[in-house]
């Protein structure tokens, strides 16, 4: 089975999306989104932007950690990753994102 996004609401009524591997892991989390037609746009960006290795914002936190963004054509910030212990990690998540990013299946959990 592939990867899969998942696109939720909060309880200030923002929409994000997550991006899971088929383990159920995140492998990206999106920024959030006053409108459900933002984030799946957000979404179809993910799509169709994650193959493409140029796409992507090799990035350590002030802690150290290594950690991912995954970039639009403009710059802007599609989504981030967790927070690796290694490079090597880091590397993996962004093989990983490659590879389940251009999924079609989507669980919409807005009940909208």
């Amino acid at each position: 089975m592939p990867g899969y996004y998942v696109l939720s609401k909060n309880a200030s009524n923002l929409y994000h999306f997550v991006l899971k591997a088929d383990n159920n892991e995140i492998i990206l989390t999106s920024e959030t989104y006053g409108s459900k037609s933002g984030a799946e746009n957000g979404i179809k960006s993910c799509q169709e932007n994650s193959p493409n290795e140029s796409r992507y914002k090799r990035e350590t936190s002030k802690a150290s950690q290594p950690y991912f963004n995954l970039t639009a054509t403009n710059g802007q910030i599609i989504g981030t990753s967790q927070m690796y212990q290694t490079v090597s990690g880091r590397d993996n998540g962004i093989a990983s994102c490659k590879v389940n990013g251009p999924t079609k299946v989507i669980k919409d959990l807005t009940n909208s």
